[in-house]
């Protein structure tokens, strides 16, 4: 994929992206971004002489030879890390009351994730999952990748409406194959998937990101109106006569909400809530912060 391959608006949206990352580049992606998440482990770096007090296992015994003096192997902090981007396509994100859809803020913060990454020097991919994992592109750290990752992020047409975060997280399971870091991205209307979230966070860093619409917690009043589950096609009839009615619709959404991000962090999951009518990147910013002082 490349720039000639892609629409006047997908590259007016790829520049904005763009000027957004550089500019953060100078602040939180450069270093709280890299201090943020671990390296995967230990790659070699140098030889040095031996000195009193090293371990013995360390010892570079072929150059010792060669030279007739003792050197030992040094060693830094693998950094390279595969960082997926696993979107939620179902229909229930193509629902917005303010700014925008969720389905458009999701693609957005995914875009500015995989600008970041690679300017970071890791590789990024994508998954794309509804009620099956729709598309799969594995992680590379090229922009020619970031371009892909995003022309599909905008213009994939869904083929199925509904949610199964279970088989999205198995197949992340499967295709990561040392560990790295998962964000899913999903307004978490689904059923219990903590079984594989566990599983997940075991070997990988798995971070929620929750895209919510204010209109889902403040519902209007309304005497009695015809309404439909985007992701089943059920039609019901819906009333909310009176403010003590809308108030408790609108715990039992932050509830929701909240019961999501409790799974998660039982799960070794860290949890970030984003709003269509408001803006992500500080809360993107503040979560790399706190992420970065917590390691």
């Amino acid at each position: 994929m490349n720039p000639e391959a892609m629409t006047p608006d997908i590259l007016q949206f790829v520049h904005r992206i763009q000027i957004q990352t550089a500019h953060l580049s100078h602040g939180i992606l450069a270093g709280a971004y890299r201090s943020a998440f671990r390296g995967t482990g230990l790659e070699f770096f140098d030889t040095r002489d031996y000195q009193p007090g090293d371990e013995v296992r360390h010892i570079d015994w072929n150059q010792s030879s060669r030279t007739n003096r003792l050197y030992v192997k040094t060693y830094r902090e693998e950094r390279y890390l595969d960082i997926i981007l696993a979107l939620d396509i179902s229909a229930s994100e193509r629902f917005g009351t303010r700014q925008q859809l969720k389905s458009q803020l999701m693609a957005e913060i995914g875009a500015v994730l995989a600008f970041a990454t690679i300017r970071n020097n890791d590789k990024v991919g994508l998954v794309l999952y509804s009620d099956t994992v729709e598309k799969y592109i594995p992680p590379r750290q090229s922009l020619r990748n970031v371009l892909r990752i995003i022309r599909e992020m905008l213009l994939h047409k869904p083929t199925g409406k509904g949610t199964d975060t279970v088989n999205a997280l198995r197949f992340l399971g499967q295709v990561l194959t040392k560990p790295g870091v998962c964000f899913l991205l999903s307004d978490f209307l689904c059923p219990d998937f903590s079984q594989e979230a566990s599983l997940l966070a075991r070997r990988h860093d798995l971070i929620g990101l929750a895209i919510t619409d204010p209109g889902e917690k403040n519902l209007p009043l309304m005497p009695l109106a015809a309404v439909q589950d985007l992701e089943t096609g059920q039609n019901a009839m819906v009333s909310i006569p009176d403010s003590s009615t809308q108030e408790l619709l609108r715990q039992y959404s932050q509830e929701r909400l909240l019961e999501n991000k409790q799974l998660m962090h039982r799960c070794g999951a860290d949890f970030v809530e984003f709003e269509t009518d408001k803006p992500y990147l500080p809360v993107l910013q503040n979560f790399f912060k706190r992420r970065s002082g917590r390691l």
